[in-house]
């Protein structure tokens, strides 16, 4: 892949030539003269410990890098969206006050 073929928030298939054993999916962070840094956001089981040794992040040679499949795409963006969770939270005097109140009940 080129220089010119690469943008910041592509997400793109990459092959790392020592600190991974497998391919994985990226998304680009930044870019440089040769290479781009990349979040790594999908990759084999096997990798797991050196994925964490290197917090999510590497940076990968143009060469290296190619167009991710699209079905690959879909599929981790519709894991993102559905990762989302709203919870409402209690302020903390709420909640000293309830326990206040069932302590009460519960003494009668």
């Amino acid at each position: 892949m080129k220089k010119t073929d690469v943008k910041i928030d592509d997400i793109l298939s990459a092959k790392s030539e020592e600190e991974l054993t497998q391919p994985f999916i990226g998304k680009v962070e930044k870019i440089y003269e040769n290479s781009a840094l990349l979040k790594i956001i999908d990759f084999d089981p096997i990798d797991k410990t050196s994925v964490g040794d290197l917090n999510h992040k590497i940076v990968v040679n143009f060469k290296n890098l190619k167009t991710a499949p699209k079905r690959k795409i879909k599929e981790i963006r519709d894991l993102a969206e559905s990762d989302v969770k709203v919870e409402k939270i209690a302020k903390t005097d709420q909640i000293s006050e309830q326990n206040s109140t069932e302590k009460q009940t519960n003494d009668k």
